[in-house]
């Protein structure tokens, strides 16, 4: 893939007559965009990351130009799965409403290992176009309603319930046939991911990770990010993350969250939060407004 390579959203910010109606970050990269476009020739040209597109008004004017033997046209309520690296082009002649949800390839490589218990190797999500999805439209819905009322904690519920259903729904996913070398063994992986979180409060350190594997430091890394999509730091910092969403909730000090979640001081708590959620957890916390944190990936 070229180096150069862009997001879905650059491509379609750059379009004569592209609106985007409204935006949420949603944390490691992830995010929700509402767009209304017409009049348009794209193409995306091996797009960065993965797209997940629903018509929320229109689409009878909007065709995919480069696949053949599939619905001629879009419609309120269909959807298109566009993997990362998977070019397209495709023709606009009137005016229609949609959202995407941009994810980054290794952090739904995570999240599919973490959901479904599988090597991320083996998560290759299905180019789809112009498909009727009844069990992803209440989450795609909810997702659309909660970008347009900048509600983020009820978008990123949305989310992890849409990716949950794309993981399990069958079609969405296409079958790994892969055959898999390195990585990690699935009961070495186990145990590894039941250390990391058993310790979450304490610092994890790689050597002990990697005897747990049995390998070398160097190998484990390789290994694990084969096998899980990001290395072991990244995955401890979105473990610690989740936990520290949940405690949010709860009304405890933020130095004692910090601590409880492995963090060496409020500051650096402050710190790593920020640059995965894009708030601090003082901002977290007053956007729970006494609500639950949604279920994670």
């Amino acid at each position: 893939m070229s180096g150069h390579a862009l997001p879905i959203s650059t491509y379609l910010a750059r379009s004569p007559h592209a609106q985007m109606l409204g935006h949420l970050d949603l944390g490691f990269g992830c995010s929700a965009t509402l767009w209304r476009n017409r009049d348009a020739r794209i193409s995306y040209d091996e797009p960065q990351g993965h797209t997940l597109s629903f018509y929320t008004r229109g689409g009878q004017g909007t065709r995919r130009l480069d696949r053949q033997g599939e619905a001629a046209h879009g419609w309120p309520g269909a959807v298109c799965l566009m993997p990362h690296g998977h070019a397209s082009n495709w023709e606009i002649t009137e005016s229609f409403e949609f959202i995407h949800l941009h994810l980054p390839d290794d952090e739904l490589r995570r999240s599919f290992a973490q959901i479904c218990e599988r090597d991320s190797r083996l998560m290759q999500l299905a180019d789809l176009t112009y498909v009727a999805a009844p069990e992803l439209a209440a989450p795609f819905q909810a997702l659309h309603g909660a970008t347009r009322r900048a509600d983020r904690l009820a978008a990123e519920a949305a989310m992890h319930e849409l990716l949950g259903r794309i993981f399990t729904g069958g079609r969405y996913v296409a079958p790994g046939r892969r055959v898999l070398t390195g990585g990690l063994a699935p009961r070495r992986l186990r145990l590894v991911l039941d250390h990391i979180e058993a310790n979450l409060a304490e610092p994890i350190q790689l050597r002990d990770l990697a005897a747990l594997a049995g390998l070398s430091a160097f190998h484990f890394q390789r290994s694990f990010r084969a096998s899980c999509g990001v290395s072991p730091h990244r995955w401890i910092t979105a473990r610690r993350i989740e936990r520290a969403r949940r405690l949010l909730g709860s009304g405890a000090p933020l130095a004692r969250i910090a601590l409880d979640c492995g963090f060496d001081s409020q500051s650096h708590f402050t710190r790593v939060f920020k640059a995965a959620m894009g708030l601090t957890p003082g901002g977290y916390r007053a956007a729970l407004g006494g609500a639950r944190p949604p279920r994670a990936t």
